[in-house]
C-alpha cells in the first residue's frame, strides 16, 4: 500500500507542482481554509508534515516562520528545495515513522495537509506532533472529509478504517491512488486521546475564485463538503 501511494506521488509531482497555483481543490478551498487556521506565524518555528511540492512552506516563509518540511515522495521533496531555494529546511520522511531527527517541544505550528488519510493508524503520527510541539502548540490538519468518503466509495462498512483508491485524472495522466477511509470518530479520537483538544472543527466552502476554474464542484461544494479542517491544541 504504501509503496503504491509514493509510486503515484512520484509521478504526479512535477504536474502537481505545476498546478499548485491554482488548482481549485487545493488553492481555493484546502489552502485558504488551512491557512486561516494557522493564523499568524511570523516568527514562530512550524512543521510542514507531508510537505509536497513546498507551497504551504513558501507562504509560511514570506510570512516570516521558520520552517521544516518533509515528505515521503524523494520528488516532492526536490520540488520543495526548488520553490524555496535557500529557505527552509527539506527531507525524505515517512510521515508513520517516528521523527527522531526533530527534538521535543521545537515547533510552535504543525501543519499537516491532505495527508492523514494515507496512514491506517494516526495514533503513532498524532503522538510524535504533541511530542515536537511546545506547550499550547497548534496541529492544524485538512483531510478528507468522512461523510464525503462514505459516499463516493460507496462504502458499506461506515464504522471500519478500510483501504480504498481512487482515479485522478486532473494531473494529464490517469493516478491510480490508494488511501485509507475512516468514520468521524477516528479522525477526532486519536487527536483528543494523545494531548490535545480540537479547538476548531471546519466543514469549508470554496472560495469565489473557485468557480472560474472548475463551476461544477463550486456548486457541488457549497452543497456538501469534501473536505474536513481540524485546529487541535497541545495541552
Amino acid at each position: 500500500m504504501k509503496e503504491k501511494i509514493i509510486a503515484a506521488y512520484e509521478d504526479l509531482a512535477d504536474s502537481y507542482d505545476a498546478l499548485i497555483e491554482h488548482k481549485p481543490h487545493n488553492a481555493y478551498y484546502d489552502r485558504p481554509q488551512t491557512l486561516e487556521l494557522i493564523g499568524d506565524t511570523n516568527g514562530k518555528n512550524v512543521l510542514d508534515a507531508a510537505c509536497g511540492p513546498g507551497k504551504y512552506a513558501e507562504i509560511l516563509l514570506e510570512q516570516g516562520a521558520t520552517v521544516t518540511g518533509f515528505d515521503m515522495s524523494s520528488r516532492m521533496v526536490e520540488l520543495a528545495k526548488k520553490r524555496n531555494k535557500e529557505n527552509g529546511k527539506f527531507f525524505i520522511h515517512d510521515l508513520s515513522t517516528p521523527m527522531a531527527m526533530l527534538q521535543n517541544e521545537s515547533f510552535d505550528i504543525v501543519v499537516c495537509a491532505l495527508a492523514m488519510h494515507y496512514l491506517e493508524d494516526w495514533n503513532a503520527s498524532i503522538q510524535e506532533f504533541y511530542r515536537v510541539l511546545k506547550p499550547k502548540g497548534s496541529l492544524v490538519i485538512s483531510i478528507e472529509h468522512p461523510f464525503f468518503e462514505y459516499l463516493y466509495f460507496k462504502s458499506k462498512k461506515y464504522f471500519e478504517v478500510e483501504a480504498v483508491k481512487a482515479t485522478w485524472g486532473g494531473f494529464g495522466k490517469r493516478i491510480k491512488m490508494h488511501s485509507y477511509r475512516r468514520p468521524l470518530l477516528e479522525c477526532i479520537q486519536p487527536i483528543t486521546n494523545n494531548g490535545f483538544y480540537i479547538d476548531q472543527l471546519i466543514e469549508p466552502k470554496p472560495v469565489p475564485e473557485f468557480e472560474k476554474y472548475d463551476r461544477r464542484h463550486f456548486k457541488e461544494l457549497n452543497k456538501f463538503p469534501a473536505f474536513m479542517h481540524i485546529r487541535a491544541i497541545k495541552k
